[in-house]
């Protein structure tokens, strides 16, 4: 962290942090306390709009999938799946299990490597007292270089099966454009192996974290499915007795336009209250259904996420990065080459008009598509909600917890706690279209 010298004014302090580190994308944190009151708090997304909504207008359906993946270079298979699931929900199309597989499989990939760059590069610095995570390294060689390890087999996955690392362009509406060799495939069996134990020793390694003592309750939002860890599929748990379908969706959540950001906002209807999407959610509603190893390393550490603690999100992300890797090596296993080899990678429809949507877990959290077409396969309208969006109001009223905890502290600590707080979230701006400096009135 960074900071400028404080200036003075009448009755209080002006502290600015210009750059908020270790965060994807651009923004700002204003904070105003009038001695110990809270006067307010901003997540102030000043980056421009990227306006990719309206970009789509117009656009035959077969480009959605490339537009949209530009949306994130870190999660892209997130907005292209939702993207080509809420087409093929309009035109009535399904993909043969074994091409859902590999859908599954490319999906687990994109978790690995987005989970791992958050963990080892982002994250995990806070803990050790390290500004980056060049500092980082010098203290932890092997745990470090280890994670890059398992960066490189997700990004490798993301090659076979998208085309390439980043931005993938194999996606398409019916399955895939082309399906790599039978041997590109097996190959990266022993390569997950190997991955899997390099997870569950990362996950092992983080379990010794000691967690700043902050805890609050959360309306907590995931995919939950019957039979497995949701990630490209499920039903939208809201609370323990409330569940959804994709198409309720806008029925339960709206977004709201807030005057200190260019993005948006979600709110729970109706109450307008925030909540919370992302690793601890999923885990809150779904730990009974991880894969056998990861809900073993999950009780042998004694992760709970009823717990509530925001700061224990490390944790959650290195037990569903077990969870990718062993579904992984799952699905590389039991893959019925003989089915995937004698059908059309790519299942056949012809346009229609109409309208649908589909909801996803992208690492970070829940994503919703919906998409209006025409008869002749031309986009009319589309709505896309990152999972930082909806976290926003949930980190602004997480910051608001954290001042009552320690508005009479230095300003200088108040500003590193609030960053790092902001960190366990690991929001990604430009999706939401992106923070960075932190300011603090004291009036």
């Amino acid at each position: 962290m960074s900071q400028d010298q404080g200036s003075s004014q009448a009755g209080g302090r002006l502290i600015r942090v210009p750059i908020l580190t270790r965060v994807e994308g651009e923004g700002a944190l204003n904070i105003r306390l009038r001695g110990s009151s809270i006067e307010g708090v901003e997540l102030n997304i000043y980056e421009p709009p990227r306006f990719f909504e309206a970009l789509l207008r117009g656009r035959p359906i077969e480009d959605v999938a490339d537009i949209t993946s530009r949306i994130c270079g870190i999660c892209p298979i997130a907005y292209q799946m939702t993207a080509v699931q809420a087409i093929e929900s309009i035109l009535g199309v399904g993909v043969p299990a074994s091409i859902a597989d590999l859908r599954r499989l490319v999906y687990c990939a994109e978790w690995i490597e987005s989970h791992v760059l958050h963990i080892h590069l982002l994250h995990a610095p806070d803990f050790f007292d390290c500004h980056s995570a060049m500092e980082l390294v010098k203290k932890f060689p092997v745990e470090v270089k280890r994670g890059l390890r398992l960066k490189q087999i997700g990004n490798r996955i993301l090659e076979v099966l998208g085309g390439r690392a980043i931005h993938p362009i194999n996606i398409a509406i019916g399955g895939f454009y082309r399906l790599p060799k039978e041997s590109e495939i097996r190959e990266l069996i022993p390569m997950v192996q190997q991955g899997l134990e390099g997870a569950m020793q990362a996950a092992r390694w983080l379990s010794g974290l000691s967690f700043p003592d902050f805890s609050v309750p959360y309306n907590y939002v995931s995919l939950t499915h019957p039979e497995r860890y949701p990630i490209e599929s499920g039903e939208i748990a809201i609370d323990e007795d409330l569940i959804i379908q994709a198409c309720q969706y806008e029925s339960h959540f709206q977004e709201v336009q807030v005057p200190h950001s260019t993005a948006l906002q979600s709110r729970r209807m109706p109450d307008r209250g925030e909540y919370f999407v992302g690793p601890m959610a999923r885990l809150y509603y779904n730990q009974s259904r991880l894969t056998p190893q990861a809900k073993q390393l999950a009780d042998q550490i004694g992760f709970d996420a009823r717990r509530c603690n925001p700061h224990q999100s490390i944790l959650a992300r290195a037990i569903e990065t077990v969870f990718a890797f062993e579904e992984s090596l799952r699905i590389l296993t039991s893959l019925s080459y003989r089915e995937l080899y004698q059908s059309p990678c790519q299942v056949a429809y012809v346009p229609k008009a109409g309208g649908g949507q589909s909801l996803t877990e992208a690492p970070r959290g829940l994503i919703f598509h919906r998409y209006q077409i025409d008869a002749q396969g031309h986009v009319e309208s589309a709505k896309i909600v990152p999972p930082t969006s909806q976290n926003q109001a949930r980190i602004e009223a997480d910051l608001v917890c954290l001042l009552e905890q320690m508005h009479a502290q230095s300003d200088r600590a108040i500003a590193q706690a609030c960053e790092r707080l902001v960190r366990t979230y690991d929001p990604c701006i430009s999706c939401s279209t992106h923070f960075l400096k932190v300011k603090i009135d004291r009036l």
